[in-house]
């Protein structure tokens, strides 16, 4: 091959791996499985702006939703209608996890898809709106003590979601039934920022990434954030740690992306060779940071591993809280 045709190919984003030719996916489309507003869309949105300036996809990918089950209809669509879809990502999060550990994915578990990358994470946090009676987490704990059923909280999903399980963790280290709790399910964080903004809800069980653009608004507070110690943000540092008030609960939220199980070899590694390069970049970094992400980098093999062992640990957590046998 001659240098024009040699690089003719490169621009083309096509590789030779494994004896089969690999190129940039026509239609490369990234499915937030929830309404749009939450952290499924963010998600796609950060790839969607990265893999570009970063000039990996040489045209946009869109993002389209398929809310439902909190990310069961998304899992099932692609397993049992789009399995080779070369073009086609899907955003998970821990949550997306939790749910396969309860079965709530019905007859597909972890195992039915390919995991491609991880791109960062986010923390659980418990969310009010900035007039709210409660101050800090001590106030809400003994609002819900004195009677639980006046208390609202919007969560994303219905019981054993991974933001029911929030609240479930610090209602047991208060000594108060989870089951006694009053909870709204809903269709991801964008869904409980309304139904909170609108009166609808009391407190809203979500993630910081989700809720940084309100808090910032001055629309609403976190009385807590679900990591270990304080975020160093410079607009997250007054946000107090739930372990600080004495409630011993952290809850990193990751998030990334998996292809369906028939994707070719050549195709994944089209894709995990991209985001290997994409997470290594400044500039993705920079976009990270600025949807309120921290750094939480894996792909391939390493991220299938995780993915198994996090599903595991997370089953041993549903049979603790009676979720599953």
């Amino acid at each position: 091959m001659n240098f024009s045709l040699r690089n003719l190919a490169l621009t083309a984003g096509c590789m030779l791996v494994a004896g089969q030719l690999m190129a940039e996916p026509k239609r490369p489309e990234c499915i937030a499985p929830a309404s749009p507003g939450g952290g499924f869309d963010l998600t796609c949105k950060l790839a969607q702006s990265a893999l570009v300036n970063e000039k990996l996809l040489s045209k946009p990918m869109r993002v389209t939703y398929m809310p439902g089950g909190v990310g069961a209809v998304a899992y099932n669509a692609v397993v049992a209608q789009r399995p080779a879809d070369a073009g086609t990502l899907v955003a998970w999060s821990s949550g997306s996890l939790l749910n396969l550990a309860q079965g709530k994915f019905g007859r597909f578990d972890e195992s039915a898809v390919r995991w491609l990358a991880a791109v960062g994470t986010s923390y659980g946090a418990i969310a009010v709106k900035s007039d709210s009676p409660y101050k800090n987490l001590d106030d809400l704990v003994q609002a819900l003590k004195k009677d639980p059923s006046k208390v609202v909280i919007g969560s994303g999903g219905t019981v054993g979601s991974q933001d029911w399980m929030q609240t479930a963790l610090i209602a047991k280290a208060a000594g108060i039934n989870p089951r006694d709790l009053r909870y709204v399910a809903l269709e991801g964080g964008g869904e409980i920022a309304t139904a909170l903004l609108g009166g609808h809800i009391q407190v809203g069980s979500t993630d910081i990434s989700d809720s940084m653009p309100h808090i910032q608004s001055g629309d609403m507070r976190l009385l807590a954030v679900f990591a270990n110690e304080r975020l160093d943000e410079p607009e997250m540092k007054d946000i107090p740690t739930a372990k600080e008030q004495g409630y011993d609960i952290v809850w990193p939220v990751v998030r990334g992306f998996y292809l369906g199980p028939k994707v070719s070899d050549a195709d994944y590694a089209w894709w995990k060779d991209a985001f290997d390069k994409l997470l290594v970049s400044e500039e993705f970094a920079t976009l990270r940071n600025q949807r309120e992400l921290f750094p939480f980098s894996m792909t391939g093999p390493e991220l299938d591993t995780y993915v198994k062992k996090q599903v595991a640990d997370y089953k041993i957590l549903a049979h603790e809280f009676g979720l599953i046998q």
